[in-house]
């Protein structure tokens, strides 16, 4: 540092010149601070003397904080007045902390410690500085006042410096017992607030709350960003969390061997990370992922009362600094006391999830399922038991079972009986119950229900319906769809008799399906087909299509009709998709076991359609015809052109509610029409293996698609050639070149209207 521009002063400032009024001065400040009643009226107290004293335009006085290395200011004098906090060691302030020396810097931007980035946020301007450590009268230091800009253009002098630390230093008694109290205060508040939420967490039972309430805690306690609660799940060896603070609601899952985490669930040990990119350990791919950026963690195992290790907490970013040991020991008692209390919250969410799956269950079922204690009280019944008996939950539950079956259903209780007395099951079959004017087929099976000691605790009885009505049901459903079936029971003669309905027509085929026959041979190829289809099929299922018929290799299959939805294009497209990746799942498999891999090719459309039942009196299918269905039949066979795998016409397009991955294939004029059609590939199912660089091409392929509809030939095909060097395998690009050498010697751009004729299906 330049010799003009500072010069240092030793710790102890002669103070023997100083003038009766400074020295009055100093003894009333002194006086003024001891009668303060808080710290900040006392910071405001000296730095307003201090300032008035040295004639300056403002002044701060900067505190340490020993649990994170920083000096911070609580009051400062002017237009800024706010909390600053800077490390100990760095700019004119730290350098006077540390040295213990005063300083007076003439010029501030000619000294390099000086930090510019204050005076460029506030638009202030800082000429000059004064600054002293603030001491006790037993050496030790507390900080550090500073004072900016002499007044009238002045420089500070040596009088200032030493009237500075002559008031900073008569201040500092008060000034030191009153940051003990502080301390002392503020202590008392974090063992307060402990046993608050300590006391808080015990009272809660369900996991959910508990781990928001741990979480909360948490974060406050150690003054963090964030902070995550991981429990040992034991049946898949993951540590999983259902609530990080800071995170919203998102579930992370990992092993419990992995990461920080890992490290600390398998070792048992804390591990504090004061700079996270620094330590191999920490895996920086979730920040990637989520945009934050992890500074420093602290990561502590939870043990339970037998020191086991159940789940870790991980607490990120303290705000000021690292993580220090009074935050590893704060941390440590805290998981300690919550310990108990998430077992048990732990327990009850086992219990609890195994009580609605059982309950679930039960109501998902179709047969009856009735539960009685040991004095034959009815205990519960499921919907499907209310629905075949005819009654109402409030109508049989708490009823003996002699007081709800009664007359000519009696056996039943007959049979219940026998179970109690000889704990054995027991089975009747097609048992006849009278229920209203009804009689309903059932088979009844009876079971005693036993503890874990197998003592009795109750019987139960299941019933499965099998009247006239669900007998021809099932026989229906082994010749037709069994939707179809149960609509037809329900009296849908009309329906299936025809209707006009809007409706989205799937057509898919295999590839090469003659040369696949040649090689595999006949029995081979219908393994083949069977094993192609079944994976299909439960693909239309899960969207809720219709399966129409199998044409040899061939699948047709409808979406909206007999049973409408208010997103049918939707569902065929995702149906398409979940094709797609299940045939890719099945071509790895048949690839590891050296066999052939298939192709197939899938064609959607959206029109009105008409359906019903068609044929000959002796043998009728319900099937779909029209327009729209030979157009998602076109689709499909002119995939092969393209090289694509799913060709969806511009009426489907536009109904799609959901967000696919496209696109614009082309605007042709199929075989057998006069109007042109827009059509698009769907996309959703390709990898960056099977589709690479797809954003960029994607891209390319738009602007020579808007080229070619131009006219402007050989703009096109330099912008299919981009496509090509990013993805070499894109036919539909080698296929648009083509065309477009032969249009630009063909075809005048100003008549071209972009509409390709297929000659062929």
């Amino acid at each position: 540092m330049p010799e003009s521009n500072s010069s240092a002063q030793e710790v102890a400032v002669n103070t023997s010149h100083l003038t009766a009024n400074t020295a009055q001065l100093v003894l009333q400040v002194s006086h003024d601070v001891a009668k303060a009643d808080s710290l900040d009226e006392q910071l405001h107290i000296i730095m307003e003397a201090v300032t008035k004293a040295t004639n300056s335009e403002r002044g701060t006085l900067f505190l340490n904080d020993s649990a994170t290395n920083e000096l911070y200011s609580r009051v400062a004098l002017g237009d800024i007045s706010r909390e600053i906090r800077i490390l100990n060691n760095s700019g004119i302030a730290g350098v006077v902390y540390t040295t213990g020396i005063g300083e007076i810097v003439e010029d501030a931007y000619a000294d390099k410690r000086f930090n510019h980035s204050v005076d460029h946020a506030t638009g202030y301007k800082t000429r000059n500085i004064l600054c002293a450590p603030v001491r006790t009268v037993k050496g030790d230091i507390l900080g550090v006042a500073q004072t900016l800009n002499k007044k009238d253009g002045l420089k500070f002098t040596q009088d200032d410096l030493a009237i500075m630390q002559a008031i900073t230093t008569q201040a500092s008694i008060a000034l030191q017992g009153t940051l003990f109290i502080e301390r002392m205060e503020k202590l008392r508040q974090q063992e307060a607030e402990f046993l608050n939420v300590v006391s808080d967490v015990s009272s809660e039972i369900n996991l959910g709350p508990l781990l928001q309430m741990i979480m909360t805690a948490i974060t406050k306690m150690l003054q963090a960003d964030r902070s995550t609660l991981f429990l040992n799940d034991e049946k898949t060896n993951e540590l999983y969390t259902q609530i990080g603070q800071g995170l919203g609601a998102t579930n992370i899952r990992l092993p419990n061997h992995l990461g920080i985490a890992g490290a600390v669930y398998t070792s048992g040990k804390t591990i504090n990370i004061p700079y996270a990119y620094a330590d191999l350990r920490f895996n920086p791919a979730f920040d990637k992922q989520t945009g934050y950026f992890t500074r420093s963690i602290l990561c502590c195992p939870v043990l339970n009362k037998d020191g086991k290790v159940i789940g870790v907490t991980q607490v990120l970013n303290k705000k000021g600094g690292p993580f220090n040991d009074e935050d590893e020991k704060r941390l440590k008692a805290f998981t300690s006391q919550i310990a108990v209390g998430l077992e048990n919250a732990q327990l009850f969410a086992d219990v609890q999830q195994m009580k609605n799956y059982n309950e679930s269950m039960l109501e998902s079922m179709s047969n009856a399922v009735v539960t009685f204690d040991e004095e034959g009280t009815i205990i519960t019944c499921n919907a499907a038991g209310a629905r075949i008996l005819q009654t109402t939950q409030e109508e049989i539950i708490g009823k003996k079972d002699e007081e709800f079956f009664v007359d000519d259903n009696f056996f039943v209780v007959e049979r219940l009986r026998n179970v109690r007395e000889t704990n054995e099951g027991d089975i009747f079959l097609d048992a006849v119950l009278k229920l209203g004017k009804d009689d309903t087929s059932v088979n009844i099976t009876t079971l005693p229900l036993l503890d874990d000691d197998s003592k009795a605790i109750g019987t139960m009885i299941m019933m499965e319906d099998i009247s006239s009505e669900k007998r021809m049901k099932s026989t229906m459903s082994r010749y037709m769809d069994p939707g179809l079936a149960a609509q037809l029971m329900d009296g849908g003669e009309e329906i299936l008799g025809g209707q006009s309905t809007e409706a989205t027509v799937l057509f898919s085929d295999v590839a090469s399906f003659t040369t696949l026959s040649e090689e595999l041979g006949a029995q081979g190829i219908v393994s083949l087909l069977n094993e192609y289809f079944t994976l299909m099929v439960d693909c239309l299922n899960d969207e809720g299509g219709m399966l129409d018929k199998f044409i040899g290799d061939a699948i047709m299959a409808i979406f909206g009709t007999p049973f409408p939805h208010e997103d049918d294009p939707d569902r065929a497209v995702r149906c398409a998709i979940q094709m797609m990746n299940k045939l890719n799942e099945f071509n790895a498999s048949r690839i590891a076991k050296g066999l052939m891999p298939i192709d197939i090719r899938i064609g959607l459309n959206t029109d009105n359609v008409v359906s019903g039942n068609i044929g000959s009196p002796k043998r009728m299918d319900y099937t779909v015809i029209g327009d729209g269905v030979n157009l998602a039949a076109r689709l499909e066979s002119g995939a092969k052109q393209y090289g694509a795998h799913i060709l969806i016409s511009e009426f489907t397009f536009r109904q799609l509610r959901g967000t696919y991955r496209y696109r614009d294939m082309d605007h042709v004029v199929v075989k057998g029409k006069t109007e042109p059609v827009a059509i698009y590939e769907l996309l959703d199912y390709h990898s960056e293996e099977s589709f690479p660089n797809m954003v960029d091409a994607l891209a390319h392929f738009r602007d020579g698609r808007e080229c070619y509809k131009k006219g402007a030939f050989n703009d096109a095909i330099e912008k299919f050639n981009r496509v090509l060097s990013l993805h070499p395998k894109d036919k539909a690009s080698k296929v648009y070149i083509e065309r477009c050498e032969h249009l630009r010697e063909t075809v005048n751009p100003e008549e071209w209207d972009g509409v390709w004729v297929m000659t062929s299906k």
